[in-house]
């Protein structure tokens, strides 16, 4: 199994960053604005961008001293059964985030993709806590002919 790892510190308090990875109006503001779902451990959320398509997650964890995870349940093949996680831990004026999207199988050219979008939207999310404004989907930046 092969892990996508990334870590950015915010300028913001924990809680607030918990809210934008713990609920669906949160990660509309720095994800894609196609989010819906229940935030609650044992829901489901659907993400999706355009014409690209999407994902369905269930929650796994929702821990508000800083834990967020999810299963992809739905989605591109290489995604399905892979989790994605937050750890925040607050360091004085910053809260870190340590992303993790882990489980895939092997790292294919779409794992090197999706590696570079996380950290774009890690970047959203860090926009979005810290300004009020991120850059989720459709407004996001395309790195290539995948979007």
């Amino acid at each position: 199994m092969v892990d996508i790892l990334h870590r950015v510190g915010v300028v913001a308090s924990l809680d607030d960053v918990y809210r934008a990875v713990a609920t669906p109006e949160g990660i509309a503001g720095w994800w894609t604005t196609d989010t819906v779902g229940k935030s609650e451990v044992g829901g489901r959320l659907a993400f999706r961008f355009g014409d690209v398509g999407g994902f369905d997650m269930e929650v796994v964890q929702l821990d508000p001293s800083g834990h967020v995870r999810w299963r992809v349940i739905d989605g591109p093949e290489e995604w399905i059964g892979t989790e994605i996680g937050w750890r925040l831990d607050q360091r004085g004026e910053y809260t870190i985030i340590q992303f993790t999207h882990g489980g895939w199988r092997e790292p294919v050219e779409f794992m090197h993709h999706c590696s570079t979008k996380w950290a774009m939207f890690l970047m959203s999310l860090k926009e979005l806590v810290e300004t009020g404004r991120g850059r989720p989907a459709p407004d996001d930046v395309r790195i290539s002919d995948w979007h």
